[in-house]
């Protein structure tokens, strides 16, 4: 019997990897969902949901991620990062639903110059970190079978991030200045989103038991850089001659503070699930492959 799988947020960059990669057939059968097909945020139109479709895992890919914006728009990133996955949780938690949900390196915005573990402090310093971390602990509060991803800069084929954002001034500019004093690992989506189909099918074949590894992991591509490193590769492996000049970040003001170091450990995830986890350039020619 199939496993009914629910994936909230299908519009975004991560949910748009899940519709790509979702298998036809096998053990999982899938249900995609945007804010115009279900408010997250309202507890009993989620737990009529689950009821209904007897979702058996719930992916929760929906998320106010414009960091800088959020700096105004408190209100509106509280209620999407916080009150929707506290209510998300909760539903699922009622009615035994396993919960993915996806976090940030946001939360640990300290001096730090070596790769975070789970259990780093945390010390967000944005309005964007603050509900992320806030959304993170009412999901564990809520649900105890909730599993959350925590990641560093996402990008993909799809929506808008860094990576097309540099393919797009490239074409409009010769030169472009990028920071390079924030170090971090890149996140390709696709990669992202096939690990944890990967999980999801061992769960539902009974090779591993999910429920029973509730908690925190990190998930980023192998490696690290800057942001200039990775605008350099986006040119180079593209092939454009637009030339890239590092400055520092006090030269790049912004409404919220970005963490200088964003380097995540994934020994848990590796040692936990045994899955490679793919080298950032080699993901970022895949992606620049099908742009």
């Amino acid at each position: 019997m199939q496993q009914q799988v629910l994936v909230c947020g299908a519009n975004g960059q991560l949910g748009l990897e899940f519709l790509t990669l979702a298998p036809k057939d096998g053990h999982l059968h899938f249900h995609f969902a945007d804010r115009q097909q279900l408010d997250i945020t309202q507890y009993d139109e989620v737990a009529r949901y689950l009821s209904l479709h007897q979702i058996h895992y719930c992916i929760n890919c929906a998320a106010y991620t414009a960091v800088d914006r959020a700096e105004a728009e408190a209100e509106t990133a509280q209620r999407v990062n916080v009150e929707a996955v506290q209510a998300l949780a909760r539903a699922c938690a009622r009615h035994g639903v396993l919960l993915v949900h996806f976090s940030t390196d946001y939360v640990y915005h300290s001096q730090q110059n070596r790769p975070f573990h789970e259990d780093a402090p945390t010390q967000p310093q944005s309005v964007y970190a603050q509900t992320k971390l806030e959304g993170d602990q009412l999901a564990l509060a809520e649900n105890p079978h909730t599993l959350i991803f925590r990641t560093s800069w996402v990008y993909s084929s799809f929506g808008h991030n860094f990576v097309k954002t540099m393919l797009r001034l490239a074409q409009e500019r010769d030169s472009l200045n990028v920071v390079y004093d924030q170090i971090g690992s890149p996140t390709y989506a696709h990669d992202l989103a096939k690990a944890i189909l990967e999980l999801l099918h061992r769960d539902a074949a009974g090779q591993i038991a999910l429920r029973d590894l509730a908690g925190i992991y990190h998930y980023s591509n192998e490696g690290v850089c800057s942001w200039y490193d990775l605008a350099k590769a986006v040119f180079q492996l593209k092939g454009i001659p637009c030339q890239v000049l590092p400055i520092e970040s006090k030269d790049f003001p912004s409404a919220a503070q970005r963490p200088p170091y964003s380097v995540l450990s994934k020994e848990k995830f590796k040692t936990t699930f045994g899955l490679d986890i793919p080298y950032w350039r080699d993901s970022l020619a895949a992606c620049l492959h099908l742009l």
